[in-house]
């Protein structure tokens, strides 16, 4: 199974739309949303092309792909335009060995963790900031921001195929961050 990640759309269409041309092309099973789909919140600058209402007519002709978790800047109002749910604070994936757990990252995240068996790993977005990485006996993946990126880093999403999770940039397609599910 091959599966993608987005998180931090932030209502950008121009985003979004890269998103959804990246996922057709990736011929991922599933495309994996970690919150902040519309809204760009207080603390963040309008995104480019900021046009929520669009972000969710080209989000829901792929209602039957997603699977969503509900980020902080995500609402109730936001569910009214969206046709597949988003306001669940985590969901989980599994894998014949191990449990992805699929949050936005201001309730769970590395310094926060639910319980989790030694090789699950916590995939979260929220800081828009990328990461691969094993931490003790768990896995932490982020796979950054499509809209707003920071610390630097790029436009960014995740890819998990042949049991290595990789963080891509949007733009380039070269591989930001990557680690091998290995135990």
């Amino acid at each position: 199974m091959k599966l993608m990640f987005a998180s931090d759309l932030h209502g950008s269409l121009s985003a979004t739309d890269k998103v959804l041309e990246l996922f057709e092309q990736s011929q991922a099973d599933w495309l994996i949303l970690l919150g902040d789909l519309l809204n760009h919140g207080p603390r963040n600058a309008l995104p480019d092309n900021y046009q929520p209402a669009q972000v969710a007519e080209q989000l829901n002709r792929y209602r039957d792909k997603i699977v969503a978790v509900r980020g902080n800047c995500d609402s109730e109002v936001d569910q009214m335009l969206l046709s597949f749910p988003i306001m669940a604070p985590f969901q989980q994936v599994l894998l014949p060995k191990r449990r992805l757990f699929l949050t936005h990252g201001h309730l769970y995240h590395p310094n926060m963790l639910p319980p989790l068996a030694s090789g699950d790993v916590l995939v979260y977005g929220h800081t828009h900031l990328p990461q691969a990485e094993r931490q003790g006996d768990i896995y932490c993946f982020n796979p950054g921001s499509v809209s707003i990126p920071k610390g630097g880093f790029p436009a960014s999403y995740g890819i998990l195929e042949n049991g290595t999770l990789s963080v891509v940039s949007l733009q380039s397609g070269k591989v930001v961050a990557e680690v091998a599910l290995t135990h």
